[in-house]
């Protein structure tokens, strides 16, 4: 504390000199070396950061700041460097313009090559980092940088993916969040070219059309002068019917539909000339069979951009809440792209499995759809995997697949098993009852929360095995085992509890100083009993929150509400159901009971007992 004050008066009384001050700790920390009265190097980088923080008044440049702040994450990814780093750009950049910022990143991304040991994947992590503390607490945002900045980030896709994607660390929500917006930025750059028809009298436009047809055919472009002009049309045309346009004779008007626009000519390009062997195949398999059921890869193209570009859900601003992010989007520069080369390669393949023909386009469409989306919910790590995920969901293995859940959905939607599952549920919620009230007469250690934020207390809290008391009681230490009745002091009677009150409703999280956080108050719950008294709880975490909750609802003989009790539910639901049709497989259950027949002419057949 003494070591950081003297540095705070060092920079307070040189304001002038302070960039100086810090450019000197920069070289001290890349030497790893620490100055005399600095016992350690993490000691010094702390008491640098706090002292900026104490003289905040004073005008420093933001790349220092970030830089400083980065190199202290690497020596010591401590998170109390996240909170000082939050500290200084609360108070020095919060009105910094947007191009600061960026170049605060970027520089700080590319300063490991040459000052920093440490590796640039740490470096880009722990940058990462610190702007998604900075976004989570309103700081900056993706809003305030420019189009050029999301561009430059995209393209470290790889550094993304290998260093903070496929890092040894658990990712967390908010990081999830910020790359899921990041996918949905970089992707939304692209909405320009979807939204930009094309202009048939643009002539580098029509040179792009002119460069597929050279590629697919091998041929260079004829002069003006070779040949008629009606024989050249007549072999263009020809060409770009094998080609698969609709528009034969001018091919630029295909690409006036928006969307896509000139997105789907920029993947067809792309595809032909970076995977040229896959897409003369494609064409030239297609143009020569003089059967129907030839695939036009120009119109399948145009419309599967136009799919992609809905399933990305490309132009649209990004969820608030969302965290669906596709890791595989991240190990390429053009990962649009591939992903486009891919699925139309998987789109000529399910062509010919259908032995589709023009009049079964949409169908091959719809086909090709749920193949992609099956594939991405697996959320495959990378593009490869993403392919070879494809190839095991061939058209036969989505027709086994609808077949299977048409065969489920029927069966578990007819009458007589609606009826079953109406009748079997209240012996399911009375299984999971008596589970919850089992688990609260083992009982639960709690952790007590003063107001200064210390959890050095516990306290212990179990039920009666009659059902009819609360044993409470404090404990010095978190106990090994069960607690037994006698050595709780405190009971309360269960017939005194009068409501189960949960989340920012509690007592104890609206006294001053109490913790409300998110994560708190989803575990805290009180009891209510006499006229104003609580015993208030926080459970250690949200399986014994619902277990509580759901228990103390049981017996105030209401219903329970948890997330676990609807899981439970569905589980053990679902297996008794199975377990009772079990006989009945292949068997077809009729939609309506049987007739009663008739009564019988007479009842001699009747067995007389006496």
């Amino acid at each position: 504390f003494i070591l950081c004050v003297e540095l705070s008066v060092l920079a307070t009384v040189h304001r002038t000199s302070v960039p100086s001050l810090l450019g000197a700790s920069l070289s001290a920390l890349h030497r790893k070396t620490s100055f005399p009265f600095f016992p350690s190097l993490s000691f010094f980088s702390a008491s640098l950061v706090e002292a900026l923080i104490l003289c905040s008044y004073v005008p420093l440049s933001p790349l220092l700041l970030l830089s400083a702040t980065s190199l202290c994450l690497c020596v010591s990814a401590d998170r109390s460097f996240l909170v000082m780093f939050q500290a200084i750009w609360a108070l020095q950049l919060c009105t910094a313009p947007s191009h600061l910022l960026e170049r605060s990143f970027l520089w700080s991304m590319c300063v490991s090559v040459c000052v920093l040991p440490c590796s640039f994947g740490d470096l880009l992590s722990f940058t990462l980092t610190a702007f998604v503390e900075l976004m989570d607490h309103g700081i900056v945002s993706w809003d305030t940088f420019s189009v050029a900045f999301i561009k430059k980030v995209s393209q470290e896709n790889v550094p993304f993916n290998r260093n903070v994607i496929r890092s040894p660390t658990p990712i967390n929500d908010e990081m999830a969040h910020q790359l899921y917006v990041l996918q949905v930025l970089t992707f939304n750059l692209l909405e320009d070219r979807m939204m930009t028809k094309m202009d048939p009298q643009d002539q580098a436009q029509r040179d792009i059309i002119f460069e597929l047809r050279r590629i697919a055919f091998d041929v260079e472009c004829e002069p003006n002068n070779s040949g008629s002009i009606e024989k050249r049309k007549s072999m263009y045309t020809r060409d770009y019917k094998k080609l698969g346009f609709i528009n034969h004779v001018n091919p630029a008007v295909d690409f006036t539909q928006i969307p896509p626009g000139m997105l789907a000519l920029d993947n067809m390009l792309y595809f032909a000339r970076h995977h040229q062997d896959a897409y003369i195949r494609i064409v030239l398999e297609n143009s020569s069979r003089e059967d129907k059921h030839e695939c036009p890869f120009g119109r399948s193209s145009i419309e599967l951009t136009k799919m992609l570009c809905e399933i990305l859900k490309v132009g649209e601003l990004p969820s608030e809440n969302c965290h669906d992010f596709h890791p595989m989007f991240f190990t390429h520069d053009r990962s649009f792209e591939e992903f486009f080369c891919i699925c139309i390669q998987l789109l000529n393949k399910t062509w010919k499995e259908m032995r589709a023909t023009s009049e079964d386009f949409n169908k091959v469409m719809q086909v090709v759809r749920e193949q992609i989306m099956r594939a991405l919910t697996l959320k495959p790590n990378s593009l490869d995997q993403f392919k070879s995920r494809l190839q095991n969901l061939s058209y036969t293995e989505i027709l086994k697949i609808r077949q299977s859940e048409r065969m489920n959905q029927e069966d578990f939607q007819s009458r007589p098993i609606l009826e079953l599952r109406e009748k079997i549920q209240p012996e399911i919620m009375e299984l999971i009852k008596q589970q919850r009230l089992n688990r609260l007469c083992d009982g639960t250690c709690f952790r007590k929360i003063s107001s200064r934020r210390r959890q050095d207390k516990f306290w212990y809290c179990r039920l009666s095995p009659n059902h009819k008391v609360l044993h409470y009681g404090d404990l010095e230490e978190s106990p090994q085992g069960e607690v037994p009745h006698d050595s709780l002091q405190d009971k309360l009677p269960v017939a005194d509890i009068k409501a189960v009150i949960t989340g920012k409703d509690c007592p104890h999280m609206k006294e001053k100083g109490a913790l409300k956080q998110n994560k708190v108050l989803e575990l805290a719950f009180s009891v209510l009993y006499e006229s104003d008294e609580y015993l208030n709880f926080i459970a250690p975490d949200k399986h014994e929150y619902c277990v509580w909750t759901d228990g103390l609802n049981a017996l105030l003989g209401k219903e329970m509400t948890s997330d676990y009790t609807k899981s439970d539910m569905d589980t053990l639901l679902s297996m008794e159901m199975k377990l009772r049709l079990l006989d009945l497989e292949n068997i077809q259950i009729p939609e309506a009971p049987p007739p009663i027949p008739k009564e019988p002419s007479n009842y001699d057949f009747v067995y007389d007992c006496n």
